[in-house]
């Protein structure tokens, strides 16, 4: 038997890196973008994340851990302070994803091959591949799993590193490719359904694909959705939900509410004569401040926004 020659703690750090998909520091910096002195700081100042650690002190993060960043630097794009951003995930991540029985470790090594594979095809700027890898995505998970754990993180890690030369085209490749097959499913879905619900963006705050895949998630068999175009006037919601009479408006924003937003947000709310609901980030951001008006908070998640969206329309046909 040859004997090594690498310290012990470096063996075990080695096997545990294997083991459990933990990853060194530098790595995560390279893969978030996110430099280590910052990584320290949101780990000792804010808890926002706590790695594991070799006998030698050494930081080993895993998936959850690079994800749980890429969501605190979507939260401070935002406007969101980091201060508060430990407050928002702990809200945001008390629901766990219902869908899937694979064990987490399983199922996002499983989410990163398909994430590898699409780069892949990105990188190449082969759409047929990328066609047909989608396809097989959505016939081994569901829609929500498909979008919210596979498409969309690696939709925003390329979206944040489009300084990088070749990652503008890619996220654009990859942006117009998801694009285009939503709105196909949204047509799809398209019938007579006895509740109808109007869903409008608030202007510049949300990309097209966000918009988009909040009214996918939130159409069913029993609500048909009616999606007004990106930049459509705020003062001018009350006038189209007079013409269309649905049973709600959902406004949809990424961004975090201001105190203004919040009092324009209640003013529209007495005008209409159907009920108004939040969804995306600011959804879970202005809960506090909406408590015990007629305001509904739907949130962001794929699978609680469509059962919330019926539960606040449960009853509307019999009254």
């Amino acid at each position: 038997m040859v004997a090594t020659t690498e310290p012990p703690h470096t063996l075990q750090s080695s096997r545990l890196e294997k083991q459990e998909r933990l990853f060194p520091i530098r790595e995560v910096a390279r893969l978030t973008g996110v430099n280590p002195v910052t990584l320290r700081a949101w780990e000792r100042r804010y808890g926002l994340i706590q790695p594991a650690r070799t006998e030698s002190g050494h930081r080993l993060y895993s998936m959850h851990d690079i994800e749980r960043v890429q969501s605190i630097l979507g939260w401070i794009g935002r406007g969101v302070a980091v201060s508060k951003v430990g407050k928002i995930l702990a809200k945001t991540s008390v629901v766990p994803v219902l869908s899937s029985i694979i064990p987490d470790e399983l199922a996002q090594a499983d989410y990163v091959q398909w994430q590898t594979q699409i780069k892949a095809a990105l990188c190449n700027f082969d759409d047929v591949e990328l066609g047909r890898i989608y396809g097989q995505v959505f016939s081994t998970y569901s829609l929500t799993v498909t979008f919210q754990d596979i498409l969309m993180p690696l939709w925003t890690q390329l979206l944040q590193q489009r300084g990088t030369y070749g990652e503008t085209s890619e996220w654009m490749m990859l942006d117009g490719f998801l694009r285009t097959r939503v709105l196909q499913r949204l047509f799809l879905l398209r019938g007579t359904q006895s509740l109808r619900v109007v869903v409008s963006a608030i202007d510049g705050q949300c990309r097209k694909l966000e918009l988009l895949l909040a009214a996918l998630y939130m159409g069913s068999a029993q609500v048909g959705i009616r999606l007004l175009a990106l930049g459509q006037p705020f003062d001018e919601l009350t006038l189209v939900c007079e013409k269309i009479k649905p049973h709600a408006l959902v406004l949809f924003s990424n961004q975090a509410p201001t105190s203004d937003f919040i009092r324009r947000v209640n003013r529209l709310a007495m005008a209409l004569n159907c009920r108004l609901m939040l969804a995306g980030d600011s959804a879970d951001l202005a809960q506090e401040s909406l408590a015990g008006s007629s305001i509904g908070c739907i949130g962001s998640e794929g699978v609680l926004m469509q059962q919330r969206l019926q539960q606040f329309l449960a009853g509307t046909l019999d009254t």
